[in-house]
């Protein structure tokens, strides 16, 4: 009677994980459940109306699908429920996705990154484009983070606005200093990617400099970063 409970509750735990795997293999986002189309390796969702368009590309697999698709969605959908208000509007609003990807084989990391870069016309005085990066770290099966992409001994942030304002410097002239408060500020570097020769910023409007600045991207030689890094 023993042994066949046992045999009996290892059938049970074996049935449960076979069927715990099959529903979160199940539960992976396609491109279909963003009512995208797959071309090759890309969703691709294009949608037109009168007053509205929208043209999105972002990979069809990531390792952390969920996050990235979650973005996709809240982004679209955001638009569109601005785009689609009547409205006595002079031109059509339009939502546009391009996606970047960058590899990272080199220690202590072996990374891969997604980089979204999003241009969203809403009608007012002028367009926005804005970015969000994805970091996935293919040992550990874990995003990389601004949080968790430096070692947790060092202080980056001092290094980091020093490094990034010589780049400034040469990208915009040395009229464009970077704030200490902003420079400092974890937040303003949350979008990166990772190669094997660099660690690449991407920088809102008004993220890092004034406004003006507009939308920009500074690449720092890993042999710069490198002891930082986790």
């Amino acid at each position: 009677m023993r042994n066949r409970s046992v045999a009996t509750a290892a059938a049970v735990l074996t049935l449960g994980a076979l069927l715990s795997a099959g529903s979160a293999a199940a539960a992976a986002p396609t491109c279909a459940d963003l009512d995208a189309t797959q071309v090759e390796q890309v969703c691709q969702i294009l949608r037109s109306d009168p007053g509205y368009r929208v043209d999105l590309s972002f990979p069809a697999t990531y390792p952390d699908a969920e996050a990235l698709h979650d973005y996709v969605r809240q982004t679209r959908d955001g638009f569109l429920n601005v785009a689609q208000t009547p409205d006595a509007r002079s031109r059509p609003y339009a939502l546009e996705m391009r996606a970047r990807e960058y590899g990272a084989a080199v220690g202590p990391r072996d990374t891969r990154s997604v980089v979204l870069e999003t241009y969203e016309d809403v009608g007012g005085p002028r367009a926005a484009t804005f970015y969000k990066t994805f970091t996935w770290d293919n040992g550990l099966r874990e995003p990389v983070t601004i949080d968790t992409l430096f070692r947790p001994d060092v202080e980056p942030f001092p290094v980091l606005r020093a490094l990034v304002q010589g780049e400034v410097s040469k990208q915009f002239g040395a009229a464009e200093p970077i704030p200490a408060g902003a420079g400092l500020d974890p937040r303003a570097y949350q979008n990166f990617a990772l190669t094997d020769d660099a660690l690449i910023f991407f920088f809102d409007r008004g993220a890092l400099l004034a406004e003006t600045a507009g939308v920009f991207e500074v690449s720092l030689p890993r042999t710069a970063v490198g002891p930082l890094l986790a």
